[in-house]
């Protein structure tokens, strides 16, 4: 009994997240217009973002277009934040966008996060575009396999995407950034320097419909 307790505690522990070490919650934001709101809190918006129908409503942020946009918002950090472990996210979508397909290189989303690594940056692959640093994407995807890592047109030295759920509804992903990236870049994580959320309805029809409660990221 006593050594079945101490596995027990082990397995909990092992899989226990580290120390908080940044977490945004739109749930304890004010319902309203939330480009106004966020902009306060130190969001930027890229792209098409303020063309995308955003709102603070039902303890949590929602968003949706029935055009086609890309659109990307999220926060970049005055100063490093070190020691990143993982990043857990509550969010979902309630409408996928119709004709994403990852695997042909329609590379669309409903809900996307970009998490930025490092301060050393590296070409998009093409002229004139900026160079970024290394960044993950994990997304939410209708048919896209569970697990499966994902490059963009873009970045593929140092992006790489991963399709976390094909579930409509409230999920919450963890997402082990310090893994993943010995894994994929087999060194050392950099600090992380910013975070964001993207819809991207270029190419599709319909339209897309998602929400994001909190993003929390954790020491390792």
């Amino acid at each position: 009994m006593k050594y079945f307790l101490i596995v027990c505690m082990w397995t909990v522990f092992a899989f226990a997240e580290g120390k908080t070490l940044y977490s945004f919650d739109f749930g304890k934001q004010p319902s309203g217009d939330a480009i106004e709101i966020l902009q306060s809190q130190g969001f930027e918006f890229l792209l098409d973002a303020q063309k995308l129908e955003m709102k603070l409503a039902n303890g949590r942020l929602e968003l949706s277009t029935n055009g086609a946009y890309t659109g990307l918002f999220g926060i970049h950090f005055k100063k490093p934040v070190e020691n990143i472990g993982s990043v857990v996210i509550e969010w979902g979508v309630e409408k996928f966008p119709q004709g994403v397909d990852w695997e042909e290189g329609n590379n669309r989303l409903a809900v996307g996060a970009l998490i930025a690594l490092g301060t050393e940056r590296f070409s998009s692959g093409v002229p004139f575009a900026e160079k970024a640093p290394y960044f993950f994407g994990p997304f939410i995807g209708e048919k896209e396999k569970v697990g499966k890592r994902y490059l963009g047109k873009l970045y593929r030295k140092s992006g790489r995407y991963y399709c976390v759920s094909n579930k409509k509804g409230l999920i919450k992903t963890h997402f082990n950034l310090y893994e993943k990236f010995k894994e994929e870049f087999g060194k050392e994580i950099p600090p992380l320097v910013a975070f964001g959320f993207q819809m991207n309805t270029k190419n599709t029809i319909g339209g897309a419909k998602a929400f994001i409660k909190k993003i929390t990221f954790y020491s390792r």
